[in-house]
């Protein structure tokens, strides 16, 4: 049965848990010249209509380190951008590749490819959810700390869709996230609502963001206008900037606090260079793990023996 991951919530605890720890262990093996390339003779398709630089990157990698191949569309030279639906698409490439990743605005876009392609499909990121991102920076947290127990994440700005897969996976795993936004720049209110109902991870909304950052164990940030919202870029200036990430808030957070930003940063509005550029700064190691995370992914959609196999014999 093939398997998409539309957000996180297409996974389950246990799941999430043996990507995290099947990525670990591939970049021990990448490192150590031991990775083998299980996803040989497989190819991958990548979807953009929205730009990218790490999702494209890391994805291409990623395949090509595993001995497989990718074959990179954008809207100009795909027939998405002529109109063509996506349950078509999804029918056609699905007769070509053997996985399908696509990062574009509209989150139905995702799930309407997914529900006709009949190989796996990825959601490499939409205006609603990055759940790519999310189960990546789960990975350099535990690896930064040893363990995701006793968790206590703080997320300070905009309520995104990075806010939204980071309230998934509270929800799945069960850890504490403290949300600060602005008032009017809440994350979704159905993500909201089915994370709370779960009753696993404690998730707090507050508009302050050093309530949120007291007792964080990461201070996670992200720009303030995303792709599509630059008309509205002077005014969320001005909303914002209380919420900085920068000196004075990092001295509201216990000392071992890490910060994260999933970037692209927009240095000086979201985050200063103190902090980007200072030691608890762990921002370019949850790049890096994308790629990572990634493979795991791949390998688990595309070879799920070789997965298995990989993950009983450690």
């Amino acid at each position: 049965m093939k398997r998409d991951l539309c957000t996180i919530l297409d996974l389950t605890a246990e799941e999430a848990l043996r990507l995290i720890t099947r990525g670990r262990r591939m970049k021990r093996e990448w490192t150590d010249g031991l990775l083998k390339p299980t996803l040989c003779g497989k190819v991958l398709g990548l979807i953009f209509t929205k730009p990218s630089t790490r999702t494209r990157v890391s994805f291409e990698a990623a395949m090509y380190r595993l001995g497989g191949h990718c074959i990179t569309m954008t809207e100009r030279d795909s027939q998405i951008g002529r109109k063509e639906s996506h349950a078509d698409t999804a029918r056609v490439l699905s007769r070509y590749v053997d996985a399908i990743m696509i990062r574009t605005f509209r989150h139905e876009d995702v799930e309407e490819l997914a529900s006709f392609a009949t190989v796996p499909v990825i959601n490499g990121l939409t205006d609603r959810f990055h759940p790519c991102q999310v189960l990546s920076d789960l990975l350099t947290i535990q690896e930064k700390r040893g363990s995701l127990d006793d968790l206590c994440v703080a997320w300070v700005g905009d309520g995104n869709n990075v806010a939204n897969s980071w309230i998934n996976a509270s929800a799945r795993l069960g850890f504490t996230l403290r949300l600060a936004c602005p008032t009017g720049y809440d994350p979704d209110s159905g993500s909201l609502e089915r994370a709370r109902a779960q009753g696993r991870g404690k998730i707090v909304l507050t508009t302050d963001p050093f309530e949120a950052v007291a007792s964080a164990d990461i201070i996670y940030t992200d720009v303030w206008a995303s792709m599509g919202q630059e008309s509205e870029e002077a005014e969320r200036k001005s909303v914002f900037a209380p919420y900085q990430v920068n000196g004075k808030l990092l001295e509201a957070a216990p000392p071992h606090a890490l910060v994260m930003h999933c970037l692209p940063a927009h240095r000086g509005d979201e985050i200063t260079d103190e902090v980007m550029d200072g030691p608890g700064s762990i921002v370019f190691d949850q790049a890096e793990n994308r790629l990572h995370l990634q493979m795991a992914l791949i390998e688990w959609m595309m070879s799920p023996s070789a997965f298995e196999s990989a993950l009983g014999n450690a």
